[in-house]
């Protein structure tokens, strides 16, 4: 297994979402933050089913900053309760794991 992360969260909107990402990527919490717009989310909330337009993001980085940015995401997020799952990928090519490893490590993180 790899030490690749990918989290997934959702936000309302895409200037939400790229605020985020590029929080997350100067802090070098992560080394890439993919934006997909048009998913559309059905769900329960405080009693009643809701619908709602949302943005997507998976967010790359690797098992030390995964809980970090899952904490840092949890705080910066603009939901009550944010979607925050972390997948644990079992195979990852070897060159797209060096450059997550690299792009995480090339200045000071957050992490020091």
């Amino acid at each position: 297994m790899s030490d690749l992360r990918i989290i997934l969260t959702t936000f309302s909107s895409e200037a939400d979402a790229t605020s985020m990402v590029r929080q997350l990527l100067e802090e070098r919490l992560i080394a890439c933050g993919t934006i997909l717009p048009g998913a559309r989310s059905l769900y329960h909330w405080k009693g009643a089913l809701e619908e709602a337009a949302e943005i997507m993001v998976f967010l790359k980085t690797d098992q030390e900053r995964s809980k970090f940015c899952m904490a840092r995401l949890a705080e910066l997020h603009p939901y009550d309760t944010p979607e925050i799952v972390v997948l644990h990928p079992e195979d990852v090519s070897n060159p797209y794991l060096f450059w997550v490893k690299e792009s995480l490590s090339k200045t000071d993180s957050a992490l020091e």
